[in-house]
């Protein structure tokens, strides 16, 4: 019997200490200490993950140049930051896109979501749900079911090419539309693409079911937050809702997300009407679950997801179903957009202005929000961009902190899986997530530069 298992159905003393935990992009680490006598003696998430300063990097820089230098932080979500980015410019400078831009940005949009979800779910959860340590050995007993799999990611990477041009950091958006369109033979095929991924989408919730069983039954309620339109579910546009407060226009997201500093993090953590809130695909799925898709609503139905779920590792599940949602709203966007023909459009004539600017975009992993101010001259002088993932770390702290005791007479590696699959959950981009400095002492010679933490 090994020294592990020795430790089953005891209080302690037990020790989990896992150094950079896999299967996340990013360096975190989750730290978990019980006493001999079954109590919890530390319970930590930590963040330590250098910080990367990219709001810094954008002082000073042409709102021509701003979206392009954004969309670099981060090598999932590109497109989503690209997108924030762009919105945040033309409310500064008072550009009203095209319908047909906005047709093609949300195309952009549910491409990034379908290659960010079904990596998530394929590659990084399946594996835990099959009781595997990668998505390896799944190739030689679930080989048809992880073709298709792989399949589906394929698609959705050609499904971003044909829109913005590249399968991540995009090139065709810019303020006020797009520098080169697809085609109308282009949407053609990416329509047939489209309608032939539904029945691989079918197998993908036919496999999540099979293992649905393997989901640890663990429920904490905590507030949702995420964008809300009365016409659709929301992701490009929307106000920013929570389960337990207003909701208001973008301008006023700092009433929401605000943010603060934990010593175990370089990275921000929000919270608002609770201690902690949770953003991303379970978030919108609360908020939104209306206004999906017939068959994202079936999809729902056969995973045993339901609004309400204060089940944090349902997210996958809810990232499953969206990711249904976003094929069959492209469909019906492709129909409208070959419908009417792709008109060719000038480029648009910007002014540069003084001014002010928010944009609020649902990625994958939650709201995300960028807000400039402009000089005169279009040139950044203020930056601040909130991260889905920097909003979901003190929920994560919060869901492990609640779900510890009940792990105690676990052994140390059930306890360590458990609490490892609660933040693979959440899919984190811890590195996107951690960007805050003090500089002091005016930034002359002789300036530092350092970490700050709350006494």
């Amino acid at each position: 019997m090994s020294d592990l298992e020795q430790t089953a159905g005891t209080p302690g003393p037990k020790k989990i200490n896992v150094h950079h935990l896999t299967r996340v992009e990013g360096h975190g680490n989750i730290v978990a200490e019980i006493g001999t006598d079954g109590q919890v003696e530390a319970c930590r998430w930590e963040v330590p993950e250098a910080p990367r300063f990219f709001e810094a990097m954008l002082l000073g820089k042409h709102f021509s140049d701003v979206h392009q230098i954004t969309s670099r932080i981060c090598g999932i979500c590109s497109i989503g930051h690209q997108l924030a980015s762009l919105q945040a410019t033309e409310d500064a400078m008072g550009i009203r896109p095209s319908i047909q831009t906005v047709a093609l940005r949300k195309l952009a949009l549910h491409a990034e979501n379908l290659q960010s979800h079904l990596l998530h779910v394929a590659y990084l959860v399946l594996p835990d749900l099959f009781g595997v340590g990668s998505v390896i050995p799944l190739a030689s007993t679930h080989k048809n079911e992880l073709k298709t799999l792989i399949s589906l990611h394929r698609m959705a990477n050609e499904f971003s090419r044909v829109v913005c041009g590249r399968t991540t950091h995009p090139q065709r958006l810019v303020p006020g539309g797009f520098a080169k369109l697809p085609t109308v033979k282009d949407l053609e095929t990416l329509r047939r693409d489209l309608k032939d991924s539904l029945s691989g989408l079918q197998t993908a919730v036919d496999v999540l079911a099979s293992v649905a069983g393997a989901i640890p039954a663990f429920t904490r309620p905590t507030e949702y937050v995420g964008l809300v339109s009365p016409a659709e579910y929301a992701l490009l546009h929307g106000h920013i809702s929570t389960s337990l407060d207003q909701t208001r226009p973008a301008g006023h997201y700092r009433d929401v997300t605000n943010e603060y500093m934990v010593r175990q993090s370089t990275a921000k953590w929000t919270k608002n009407k609770m201690g902690s809130l949770m953003v991303g695909a379970l978030a919108r799925f609360n908020l939104n679950h209306a206004y999906l898709t017939p068959r994202a609503k079936a999809a729902a139905k056969a995973l045993g997801l339901s609004a309400p779920c204060h089940n944090p590792y349902m997210i996958s599940v809810a990232q499953l179903v969206e990711c249904v949602h976003s094929v069959e709203d492209s469909l019906a966007l492709v129909d409208g957009l070959v419908a009417r023909g792709i008109k060719a459009e000038a480029r648009m004539d910007i002014r540069p202005r003084a001014g002010k600017g928010v944009g609020t975009v649902e990625v994958p992993r939650g709201l995300l929000i960028h807000a400039y101010e402009y000089d005169d001259q279009g040139r950044i002088v203020d930056a601040d961009c909130v991260i889905p993932t920097n909003q979901n770390h003190g929920n994560i702290q919060k869901d492990m902190d609640a779900l510890i005791p009940d792990l105690r007479d676990l052994t140390e590696a059930e306890i360590e899986l458990r609490l490892s699959m609660l933040v693979r959950a959440y899919d984190p981009c811890i590195s996107c997530s951690t960007h805050f400095i003090d500089i002091r002492g005016g930034g002359g010679r002789g300036s530092m530069v350092r970490f700050v933490h709350p006494n």
